[in-house]
């Protein structure tokens, strides 16, 4: 970890899916292209298995709450609770501190 680490937050979006997942993937790509060309965008990290988790990293609370009120965003959050998503909870953390191991 540098000496100059800067705090930034880390948007943590858990979820589960219905049995209807045409086009999520499709979308799921979209919404990371698109988030990736947002200011305040740093990087993005993603698994699904029984639980899909997606950890998306931002400079500032203003880069995230501009991220939500993307219209293409908000279609696809729409999309999201009509047709792919049974659940899903959305948490959002400031990182202070961050440390890797790297052979």
């Amino acid at each position: 970890m540098s000496e100059k680490f800067k705090p930034y937050y880390a948007v943590i979006f858990s979820s589960t899916q219905t049995e209807f997942t045409h086009g999520y993937t499709e979308m799921a790509e979209q919404m990371e292209a698109l988030a990736k060309k947002q200011i305040g965008f740093i990087s993005v990290e993603s698994a699904r298995n029984d639980i899909g988790i997606t950890v998306s990293y931002w400079e500032s609370m203003e880069a995230i709450k501009n991220w939500k009120k993307n219209g293409e965003h908000l279609f696809a959050q729409q999309k999201g609770k009509n047709q792919w998503y049974d659940w899903y909870k959305t948490r959002i953390c400031k990182v202070e501190r961050e440390y890797e191991f790297k052979k």
